[in-house]
């Protein structure tokens, strides 16, 4: 069993403490690693070597930021398999889907290679014949990086990849559990032409990691992505220094399929975002919103669809779905199927642990569907990450259903399905979500992020740029 190392300025270390915690593989729950455990002082060390990096490193040309970005985004690729086998181990990923997860982390280092130095310009500002006025995009500073487990190396490079490219240095706390693919990544950037400081890992819980970037003087801003609760938190210690904030919180996302809308096409775009990742994503399908006139075909098709779904070894070719992260998250979401069979919604399928080998191992969810969910249901409200379908009540009013729909505290993605690109419009118009699908369609160098309570600020394209940037507005008297 490996026993891993933090990564503070340029150094591999244990924790002060001496301490560590374990690492289990979700497949089999054998126990696979070793974790430094994280505290205050490692805090302090990481945000001083930051602090001190940051200077040199945001006064270092575009250009030469941007060739370290694809310098990062080749080390990725040539490492992918490997990266994708641990987060296989360590998150649960069917191995065959892993490793393209990490290919897609290095497109975001390519993407701001390219990008940063257009769109990071100033602009001139026309004042009077003896003022030269113009306005510039300066990095942050320091900038705290806390991600979640479900897409683990992901999560850290969709905001790493941009704070890096414009001059911020930063500090990278990962999931406590899934951290395998992030001390991994810290490995490759050991090996390149990064100096040390720039970026800085540190492992360990969110209650004294988490909580010591969120509150500490020398961190510029926290990006962070996960629970609309620990968001919260966030925010209130980070309003003691008024730092930035970047929040990707939760989501209950609709969607509504019209009548005229293609049911194959609907219900195999929903079996696919219900069970991808288990269902442990933030844009997963919350509740699903039917016309009455093709409700039953669209439920036929729908659990049929659940029914094919492979779930098993993530190692084993054939899987399509493998276990959810940990015990305590099966827990929960375990919970949630139990309070929607008590308050009334009809169960078609799933619900149950499976119990015979080589499942019997392992925190594996089968696909469930509930359908005729109300309205006021706890499984209609709350957000379940999981592979748990709320099929709602059916509907026959375009106005009703978009009311319904925009009737939750979250607004992070919403998808219409209909073949009328009139009513797709009126539908983008009407509902109040950062992202807007249509037809299972998705862009991608899109922004993303919610309104309502799935969070603040955008990630990805130009607009994560812009968040890890500050304007500066300069007005030079020449007369």
């Amino acid at each position: 069993m490996k026993r891993y190392k933090m990564w503070i300025d340029g150094k591999w270390v244990d924790a002060e403490s001496g301490k560590t915690y374990p690492v289990f593989n979700p497949a089999t729950e054998e126990e696979i690693a070793q974790l430094p455990l994280g505290g205050k002082v490692d805090v302090d060390m990481a945000v001083a070597a930051a602090k001190k990096a940051f200077p040199a490193w945001s006064k270092k040309s575009q250009s030469e930021r941007s060739r370290i970005m694809g310098q990062i985004a080749a080390a990725i690729k040539e490492n992918a398999q490997e990266i994708g086998r641990l987060e296989s181990i360590d998150h649960g990923w069917p191995l065959k889907m892993s490793s393209g997860m990490a290919l897609r982390v290095a497109s975001s280092f390519e993407w701001v290679a390219e990008a940063a130095g257009s769109l990071m310009t100033g602009d001139n500002i026309p004042a009077d014949a003896n003022t030269l006025s113009y306005v510039q995009r300066e990095p942050v500073g320091v900038i705290a990086i806390i991600t979640p487990w479900n897409f683990p190396l992901m999560m850290i490079t969709d905001k790493l990849s941009a704070a890096l490219a414009i001059g911020n240095t930063c500090v990278i706390k990962p999931p406590s559990i899934d951290s395998l693919s992030a001390i991994k990544f810290a490995e490759i950037l050991d090996k390149l032409d990064i100096p040390k400081g720039v970026v800085n890992v540190i492992t360990g819980p969110g209650g004294t990691v988490g909580e010591a970037l969120a509150s500490h003087k020398d961190i510029s801003m926290v990006a962070f992505t996960g629970s609309c609760e620990v968001g919260k938190r966030i925010m209130e210690l980070s309003s003691q220094t008024v730092k930035r904030v970047q929040l990707e919180l939760g989501g209950k996302n609709p969607v509504i399929v019209l009548e005229d809308a293609d049911v194959d096409m609907a219900a195999s775009g929903g079996v696919f975002g219900q069970v991808f990742n288990c269902g442990q994503i933030c844009a997963s399908p919350g509740r699903f919103y039917v016309h009455e006139k093709i409700y039953d075909q669209f439920v036929e098709k729908f659990v049929a669809g659940m029914k094919k779904v492979v779930v098993g070894d993530p190692a084993d070719e054939k899987t399509q779905m493998g276990p959810v992260v940990s015990a305590e998250h099966r827990a929960r979401i375990e919970g949630y199927i139990k309070s929607g069979v008590d308050e009334g919604a009809k169960l078609v399928l799933g619900g149950k642990r499976p119990t015979k080998p080589p499942l019997d191992k392992g925190y594996f969810v089968m696909p469930t569907v509930f359908i005729h969910v109300k309205q006021n249901m706890t499984i209609a409200r709350e957000e379940i990450f999981g592979p748990v379908a709320c099929i709602m009540e059916p509907f026959s009013s375009d106005d009703d259903v978009i009311a319904k729909a925009n009737d939750n505290t979250f607004g992070l993605m919403a998808t219409v399905c209909s073949k009328d690109r009139a009513k797709l419009i009126k539908f983008a118009n009407e509902l109040q979500a950062g992202t807007i699908s249509t037809n299972n369609s998705i862009g991608g160098q899109m922004p993303w992020g919610g309104f309502k309570q799935s969070g603040l600020g955008k990630e990805r394209g130009k607009w994560g740029l812009y968040e890890f940037s500050q304007l500066k507005a300069v007005a030079i008297n020449i007369g």
